[in-house]
Formats: C-alpha cells, sequence, structure tokens
C-alpha cells in the first residue's frame, strides 16, 4: 500500500525531526561550525605549505640546472680550444637540453607561485570569516543563554514549563471524570425518584427465578406420577371421599348417621 507506506515514512521522519530538534543544541552547533571552519582553515594553511615545499624543490633544480648549463659551456668552449669540434658539439648539445629543462621549470615555479598567491589571498579571508564568526558565535551563545534562562524563569513563574503542563492536563481530565460522575450520579437519582426502577422490578422475576420454577414444576410432577404408581402396586383405591349435599347442614348429618345405626 504505497498511500499507507507514505505516511508511515512521513510520521517517522517527524518523529525524528522533533527527537533531533530537541536534542540539538545551539551552542554545540555553533562550537561545531566553527570548529569545521577551523579545519578549513588549517588545510588551507597545510596546502599553502605544500605549494612552498614543492617550489622550494624546483628552485633547487633550477640552480643545478644553471650550474651545469655553464659547466657544459665552459666544456664546449675547452673542446673547441682544443681542436675538437666533435666534442664541443656534444656539450653543446646536452646545453641545449638543460636549457629546455630550465624553461620547464621556470614555467612549473611561476604556476607554483600563482597558486600560492591565491590560496594566501583564500587563506585571509577565511581567517577574517573565522575570526567574524568566533565574535558571533560567542554572542549569539550568550543571547541564547540569557533567553533560556528567561524562559526557565517565566516558566516558572506562570506554570508554563513541560511538567506544569502535564499537570493541567491531568487535573483537566481528573475534573471532566467527576463532572462525568456526578452527572451519571444525578441520572440515577432521578431515574430513582421517578419509580423507573420499580417498574422494571415488576416486569416479572428474571430468568434465572423462572427457570427454577419450571424445573421444581416438572419435580412436582414426577413425583406426583411415582405416588400414582405407588398407590397402584399396593391395591389402594384412588376414589375420592364421598362429598356432603351442598343444601344439608353439617349438624344433621352428623345426628342422622347413628339413628340409621340402630334401625339396622
Amino acid at each position: 500500500m504505497p498511500g499507507l507506506s507514505g505516511r508511515w515514512s512521513t510520521v517517522v521522519k517527524a518523529k525524528i525531526s522533533h527527537l533531533l530538534d530537541r536534542a540539538e543544541e545551539p551552542a554545540e552547533t555553533l562550537d561545531y561550525s566553527y570548529e569545521t571552519q577551523l579545519e578549513q582553515l588549517q588545510n588551507v594553511k597545510r596546502g599553502i605549505a605544500d605549494i612552498a615545499t614543492a617550489k622550494k624543490r624546483l628552485q633547487s633544480q633550477e640552480t643545478n640546472t644553471n650550474e651545469q648549463i655553464a659547466k657544459l659551456d665552459d666544456q664546449a668552449r675547452q673542446a673547441m680550444a682544443a681542436g675538437r669540434e666533435e666534442l664541443a658539439r656534444a656539450a653543446l648539445e646536452r646545453k641545449q637540453l638543460a636549457q629546455g629543462e630550465m624553461q620547464a621549470l621556470d614555467q612549473q615555479v611561476a604556476q607554483l607561485e600563482d597558486q600560492q598567491q591565491k590560496l594566501i589571498e583564500s587563506e585571509k579571508r577565511l581567517q577574517a570569516k573565522v575570526e567574524t564568526f568566533r565574535t558571533q558565535k560567542e554572542v549569539v551563545k550568550a543571547e541564547y543563554s540569557a533567553a533560556e534562562a528567561q524562559v526557565r524563569v517565566s516558566e516558572a513563574a506562570t506554570g508554563v514549563g513541560e511538567k506544569m503542563a502535564d499537570v493541567g492536563l491531568a487535573t483537566q481530565r481528573a475534573l471532566e471524570k467527576t463532572e462525568n460522575m456526578k452527572a451519571r450520579a444525578d441520572a440515577v437519582s432521578e431515574l430513582e425518584a421517578a419509580g423507573t426502577f420499580e417498574d422494571l422490578a415488576q416486569l416479572g422475576p428474571p430468568q434465572e427465578d423462572i427457570d427454577r420454577q419450571l424445573e421444581q414444576l416438572g419435580r412436582s410432577s414426577a413425583v406426583d406420577e411415582d405416588l400414582a404408581k405407588l398407590k397402584a402396586e399396593l391395591g389402594q383405591d384412588a376414589k375420592p371421599a364421598p362429598q356432603l349435599d351442598a343444601g344439608a347442614p353439617a349438624e344433621e348429618t352428623q345426628r342422622g348417621a347413628p339413628a340409621k345405626e340402630t334401625e339396622q
């Protein structure tokens, strides 16, 4: 899912940037920048020293070549004076080669001299830049320290610091929970005053009570069946007892019973 991965990448980068921003200290950043500029200045100075060394080495070669040219010139003169023209020609040929080498050395020395001058100018400008930055760095560090101290004092006085902000949020959540609980208590009291809970109680027994009553009824029916079977096995009649006439009083019935026995 490109969209989800892109959002995740953005969130991760934002978190890292936030952590880096909190970890970054302006004073440390300024000091690091100043040290970097000093390193660059030292590199320029080393470059100037290297060029100067190379130029000195070429100049030494030029001196040796000049001496060789003078020596070859003298040898050619001596050979001609001795009537040895071929030897004089050989000396002059070597002199020509030495003079060509001398011209190449002169060009290289001139190039190194030009590079050295450019590096010297760069070193002067960089030196001035480093000195200016060092002054500005100390000023900025002092201003930041003063501002940071002022912020700490203001936060301590007004309670706007990070810890106080967390305490304020916790207090706000506690107040909200308290208000919700009070509203719930008021709602319960209102329902109780309106008799809502009594109406709910009159709706009937809970489902568990119904199940228990049905179970008891089933057990009672099973007991009646077992009792009937037991009577049948013992030969007992299950005839109902004689019922009295609804119109005859109970006392007359009791008095009439002995009279019938006498007649018999």
